[in-house]
């Protein structure tokens, strides 16, 4: 309060000021105080060997307290200045994500004697170290402290399992691209425990020794370990790697297995190459270590809820992750929007071509799980029905261009908003997926019914088989591409797209390829799946809001009913006309005031106040649906037909 009412003066005073008397602070001629320049002395990463091996030795044996204990020996070819980088800007996160507050007790020596270290006073994941006379290695240790509890980030170790990613537990050479850093690494798991990777490793008990690689190769190979883990052979080529909080939870039955063995299958169809030696799904079923959704060229890392093989039959839960993660292969690892290629872990990572990594690969997960099985049509429908609708709801499309919800990654940090149908979140994600399936419409409309994104996609992703290094594109590469599968004004197509403003989502993709997007009082069994796991209840196309499992307030949809009437999230909802709230009531109160004159009558809370807020809606309960407006195969029937 002070410190409001003193700036207040201040503004006042200032602003009183004639300009004689600012004149008179900053008298003419005088030279003013400069700001200190910034100046890198953090060397520029080139593309040439780096000069020796480097040896990281990470001992992951606490499960108790969660600290990774790491030393690493970094051969140095010269004395003087050298900077330690611990990775920053991490691929797949689309954003600075590294932990560096979780590193602790860094010491370096040379020679038995310890050197002092001085943090980059602009990139604190930087370290400055002079490199004495007749050095010829360092010896770096240090700690990574996991997170204990989930404020303090997302837990990687549990007493059953852990999730160990190498861009936590090492340090790199400034100057240098990490594709030309050697580097070899040795981990000691608890006993008893098995450790799967995409990185190819040999173990002695516990302990594995990894292959040689490059720093990239290594930051790209994570593990997951656990007491309780079970592989499943897909193909010669992909396995499926899982570890669980409890025995039982890696019954998976043949069946399932088969679909997961079909989703490889479909995936090698679509696109005709494969760009891995070896591709190894990690799979954690837990809720006590953090859930993951995170892309590799030769593995992914996939955390689900308890459940994923014993309540198969309760609906698809989370079934659509290992579709979009194993599509990354293609899309975003191999072929990766070229301001997104960087040299090391430093360079900032631009995000515009996001729509294509993410949004096609959300394309594609959806198509993919429906072709292998892993997830029934139907449900696969009624999923692109709530897409569609959540988008087509989100008015902050208004002001803020799809291209630009790239930067959210960087913007927001992946934070919860408060109004995210204004702010925007995401969007590249899921209206990524509604830009391609129109993109999908125009190709069978203009082709007469011969060209589809399968061809885009074998295209585009199906070159080179068996490379799994990187082949970067600009939007122009994605342009020239589809005019070669059908000539088109795509470039104007994808400008509308990306960067236009308008009210309504690009829905029109589902229309023309056969389905239109409804709305009834009945939801759908996928919607009253997700509600029923959720705990709570949405309520988004008609009152426009959603209320959690505790009766908390999670989201109002802007310019809604809810909205108009003065909610806001995170307030506790108490009553609905009178009565304790439940889900059900609050349903029953909407239905009630259906073509009626009168309002819903709901009693929230808020820290300790309580009020009414009485809500003018007469428009009933609104699900959405895709309905079918023919009778013979559309183009998403044929889109999501196996091949």
């Amino acid at each position: 309060m002070f410190l409001r009412s003193a700036l207040t003066v201040v503004l006042l005073t200032t602003a009183a000021l004639p300009a004689t008397a600012i004149a008179q602070i900053n008298p003419p001629g005088n030279t003013l105080p400069q700001p200190v320049p910034i100046v890198d002395t953090i060397p520029a990463a080139r593309d040439v060997d780096y000069p020796g091996v480097i040896k990281l030795d990470v001992d992951a044996t606490d499960t108790v307290q969660g600290i990774y204990r790491v030393r690493e020996t970094i051969p140095v070819a010269r004395t003087g200045h050298m900077v330690l980088l611990m990775p920053k800007w991490l691929p797949g996160k689309h954003g600075p994500r590294g932990e560096i507050e979780k590193l602790a007790g860094l010491v370096v020596k040379s020679n038995g004697r310890e050197l002092p270290w001085t943090r980059d006073t602009v990139d604190v994941f930087a370290f400055h170290i002079d490199v004495p006379a007749g050095a010829k290695s360092l010896d770096v240790q240090f700690q990574f402290l996991t997170a204990q509890q989930g404020d303090q980030g997302r837990i990687v170790v549990t007493p059953e399992m852990m999730n160990l990613q190498f861009e936590s537990v090492s340090l790199y050479p400034a100057g240098y691209y990490t594709r030309r850093i050697p580097i070899e690494a040795t981990v000691k798991y608890p006993a008893g425990w098995t450790a799967a990777s995409g990185l190819p490793s040999t173990a002695q008990g516990s302990t594995y020794r990894y292959q040689r690689t490059s720093y990239e190769t290594l930051i790209d190979s994570p593990v997951f370990a656990g007491k309780y883990f079970k592989r499943f052979p897909l193909t010669d080529r992909v396995g499926l790697n899982v570890v669980a909080d409890k025995p039982s939870e890696l019954a998976a039955t043949p069946e399932q297995i088969a679909a997961h063995t079909r989703l490889v299958e479909q995936a090698v169809k679509l696109f005709g190459a494969q760009h891995y030696d070896k591709y190894e799904f990690l799979l954690s079923i837990t809720d006590k270590m953090g859930s993951i959704g995170l892309e590799h060229h030769r593995s992914s890392e996939n955390g689900v809820d308890p459940g994923y093989f014993t309540d198969w039959n309760a609906g698809p839960g989370e079934r659509n992750l290992l579709p979009h993660e194993f599509t990354h292969s293609w899309d975003g690892k191999y072929r990766r929007g070229a301001d997104l290629f960087t040299p090391d872990f430093r360079m900032p990572m631009r995000n515009s071509l996001l729509w294509v990594y993410e949004g096609q690969t959300q394309f594609w997960g959806y198509v993919l799980q429906a072709r292998s099985g892993m997830v029934s049509k139907q449900d696969t429908l009624d999923a692109y029905a709530d897409i569609a609708a959540a988008l087509d709801a989100r008015a902050g499309r208004q002001w803020r261009p799809l291209v630009d919800t790239t930067n959210d990654p960087i913007i927001s940090a992946r934070r919860p908003k408060g109004w995210v149908s204004w702010q925007r979140s995401e969007d590249y994600y899921n209206e990524g997926l509604l830009v391609w399936m129109e993109v999908d419409s125009i190709l069978r409309s203009r082709s007469g019914g011969t060209k589809s994104m399968d061809d885009f996609a074998r295209a585009f992703f199906g070159v080179r088989d068996g490379d799994w290094g990187v082949l970067p594109y600009t939007l122009a590469d994605v342009v020239r591409t589809l005019n070669t599968i059908q000539p088109y004004d795509w470039a104007g197509f994808l400008d509308k797209r990306l960067n236009g403003r308008t009210d309504r989502a690009p829905i029109e993709g589902f229309a023309a390829n056969g389905y239109r997007l409804v709305y009834t009082d009945e939801q759908t069994p996928y919607l009253k799946g997700r509600e029923k796991s959720g705990g709570g209840v949405s309520l988004a196309y008609s009152l426009g809001l959603t209320v959690g499992k505790d009766g908390r307030i999670g989201t109002v949809m802007w310019d809604s009913p809810a909205f108009k009437a003065g909610f806001e999230t995170g307030t506790t909802l108490i009553a609905v006309n009178g009565e304790a709230y439940t889900p059900d009531r609050l349903k029953a109160a909407v239905t009630a005031a259906k073509g009626t004159k009168d309002s819903v009558r709901l009693t929230v809370r808020m820290q300790d106040t309580v009020r009414e807020i009485a809500v003018p809606y007469q428009g009933g309960l609104r699900y959405p649906r895709l309905e079918k407006t023919g009778k013979a195969d559309t183009g998403l029937d044929r889109l999501l037909t196996a091949k």
